[in-house]
């Protein structure tokens, strides 16, 4: 109780943040040089379709893992991990010989950036009171979207005038120093500051059997599914595509120079900016998030349709307000866990957003391979006509997304009782 009172928490903030901000650049900086990395090692589309999923399946496969351990040793010791494993994965990747290591690296990478989401959330629990801790929560999101945003055209300009090593190198000590600077918050300094929370981890064991019996219910649970699938459509598809193709989509089929085609991701990311909180918004003032959510779903199903429509290559106007918004989408994403609050036990919350929170990555983990895939099959027709048979893989995610807002059973009753318990 005293932690949530003092002063210190806004330090903890500020610093889980940023290491939050770096860590969630690293997801797509990558896709910046994939066609780099195709030259410099030989490889094909589909190693490098590889190279983000890999990642993501890291990412995705411990979510629920790393969870259940955070209850049991702390969220602090696997955060510090996690940053500290990012920062030696990007370190490994920028100095990388062949592809193996290349693969090797983003795998750390994918298993450090695990770690950091659900013990973000934790951590902030810890430190904050309810009512401060879903406003920063939306905060935690933008500190996201800011890093997706750093690995655009600043990244990019970067890459262009030093080469892809030196960011790569330089980002990974970054984070390695986050997560010395993680330690010392975290757990240094309040030992000298707060010394009454001797008792707490021993609260902690008895939860961890719960843990197991809350997974058994999640699995056989239709609302779970549905905010499973939800993610599934709409942030796999914008991370996977983002983070692999994005760029050497607008540079072979639009011949847009490096720098250019990285500002269709900022387009999409100014749109997961705004769509986070406009949709909320929308979402309270019709006191529904079924059916705002229904309508952003459709929306981004509709966007990856007109790729097909135009053969891969939509007006370039067109373009724009297509990659606004599936970003639109992304933000929107938010809602699955108001879905999740709405529907779940409070001590549930935490292992069904993970679940949720596994379905996007897990589409990201699939899309990008996929995707690859396709190029290749294709790769001596035209680059337009592999792309557009590509865009037939987040078509069909999308209309997962699709088919998971429609299984949301709207739950009002069950908003008022969480509120009640949260007061």
């Amino acid at each position: 109780m005293e932690k949530q009172n003092s002063r210190y928490r806004w330090v903890v903030f500020a610093t889980v943040l940023f290491a939050y901000f770096l860590i969630v650049s690293q997801r797509t900086a990558p896709g910046l040089i994939s066609d780099q990395l195709m030259k410099d090692f030989s490889l094909t589309a589909s190693t490098i379709g590889l190279l983000t999923s890999i990642q993501f399946l890291a990412y995705s496969g411990l979510q629920v893992p790393i969870g259940i351990l955070s209850d049991r040793y702390g969220p602090n010791l696997f955060l510090i991990v996690g940053a500290l494993l990012n920062g030696v994965g990007t370190l490994i990747y920028s100095v990388a010989p062949n592809e193996m290591v290349l693969l090797l690296a983003r795998l750390l990478v994918g298993a450090g950036d695990a770690a950091i989401w659900v013990n973000l959330v934790i951590i902030l629990s810890k430190w904050f009171k309810v009512r401060e801790f879903v406003g920063l929560l939306g905060f935690a999101g933008v500190a996201g979207s800011f890093g997706f945003l750093l690995a655009t055209v600043p990244f990019s300009a970067w890459i262009a005038h030093t080469g892809w090593r030196p960011p790569f190198f330089t980002t990974g000590i970054v984070l390695c120093l986050s997560g010395i600077l993680l330690y010392y918050v975290l757990e240094r300094k309040p030992k000298q500051l707060f010394k009454t929370d001797a008792a707490a981890p021993v609260k902690q064991k008895k939860q961890r059997e719960k843990t197991l019996v809350i997974l058994r219910r999640i699995f056989s649970n239709r609302q779970a599914w549905a905010t499973f699938l939800c993610h599934f459509g709409l942030v796999g598809t914008y991370v996977g595509f983002i983070g692999s193709w994005a760029v050497p989509y607008g540079m072979h089929v639009y011949n847009m120079t490096r720098s250019d085609a990285s500002q269709l991701i900022m387009i999409g990311l100014f749109g997961a900016i705004v769509g986070a909180p406009l949709t909320s918004w929308i979402s309270s003032r019709l006191d529904s998030i079924k059916r705002p959510y229904l309508i952003v779903h459709l929306f981004v199903f509709l966007s990856w349709v007109t790729f097909l429509f135009f053969s891969g290559k939509p007006p370039y106007l067109m373009l724009v307000i297509m990659f606004l918004v599936i970003g639109y989408g992304n933000g929107a994403s938010a809602l699955t866990f108001a879905v999740v609050r709405k529907s779940f036990d409070m001590k549930e919350v935490g292992v069904v957003s993970g679940f949720a929170n596994t379905g996007g990555f897990l589409s990201a983990v699939l899309l990008p391979s996929i995707f690859g895939k396709v190029l290749d099959h294709f790769h001596t027709a035209s680059s337009s006509v592999g792309y557009r048979y590509g865009f037939i893989i987040p078509v069909l995610f999308a209309l997962i997304g699709l088919i998971g807002g429609i299984m949301i059973k709207e739950q009002r009753q069950e908003a008022k009782q969480a509120s009640e318990l949260m007061v």
